[in-house]
């Protein structure tokens, strides 16, 4: 393959107080990627008189997973400075955080972990019961695009990552190490719902979701060439 290669990424927005993104680009594409699809379940309760076979309740859910590589020593060697410099210092591990903190719940100042754990404190310090004066704000995973290539840009949830640490330097910084990635594309329903805490985020998630099912259902009728022509040659002649 000649030319530049495109590289996936994932990219956590934050409020402060603007959206600032924070990405997350591949360093080595994943060779293989599974993509799951998930049908909705019926609008109505089968059996009954009403229901209508082909009746959803939404959106097909859809997952990704696959696995990426990480190594310091090809970010050092590269050069490019300030990957260079934060690659000779801590290895791998600042790439390994910003995955684990697609994890955690993020919201207002003092929400989430830390809000409660503040709290906490604070009551302990001044005798008041947690919660009995002051509400925490509720906790909300971050709103995370899921990058690869041009024709996909869809919001996700990670649902789950395990890392595997396979060298480290003299301080014990991971130097390789591989993640497995597993993410849940949201749907419209959901991030409606993520409008109401956020709406600047929450349309920006929407208008991702919404780019790439419209390049989907272009690509699909794209296809409708293929098939005319497909069906004309079963056709007994």
């Amino acid at each position: 393959m000649s030319g530049p290669v495109l590289k996936g990424a994932l990219v956590q927005i934050t409020f402060l107080p603007v959206p600032t993104p924070n990405a997350i680009v591949f360093q080595y594409n994943p060779e293989t990627m599974t993509h799951t699809w998930t049908q909705p379940e019926p609008a109505v309760t089968a059996g009954t008189e009403q229901s209508n076979p082909l009746a959803v309740k939404g959106m097909p859910g859809e997952e990704f997973s696959f696995t990426i590589a990480m190594d310091s020593n090809d970010e050092i060697a590269d050069g490019s400075a300030p990957a260079a410099v934060i690659a000779e210092a801590s290895g791998i591990y600042s790439r390994l955080a910003a995955l684990e903190m697609l994890l955690y719940p993020t919201g207002g100042s003092q929400s989430g972990l830390t809000g409660t754990v503040t709290a906490a404190i604070t009551a302990g310090l001044t005798g008041q019961t947690p919660g009995a004066t002051r509400t925490i704000p509720q906790s909300v995973m971050p709103v995370t695009l899921f990058i690869w290539g041009a024709g996909r840009v869809v919001p996700v949830r990670m649902t789950g990552l395990t890392i595997t640490e396979k060298l480290y330097d003299s301080t014990l910084n991971p130097t390789h190490a591989e993640a497995q990635l597993s993410l849940r594309v949201l749907t419209p329903a959901e991030l409606f719902a993520a409008s109401t805490d956020n709406d600047v985020l929450g349309k920006l998630a929407t208008t991702a979701y919404n780019y790439t099912l419209s390049l989907r259902v272009a690509l699909a009728h794209a296809n409708l060439a293929n098939a005319a022509e497909s069906i004309i040659g079963m056709i007994p002649h």
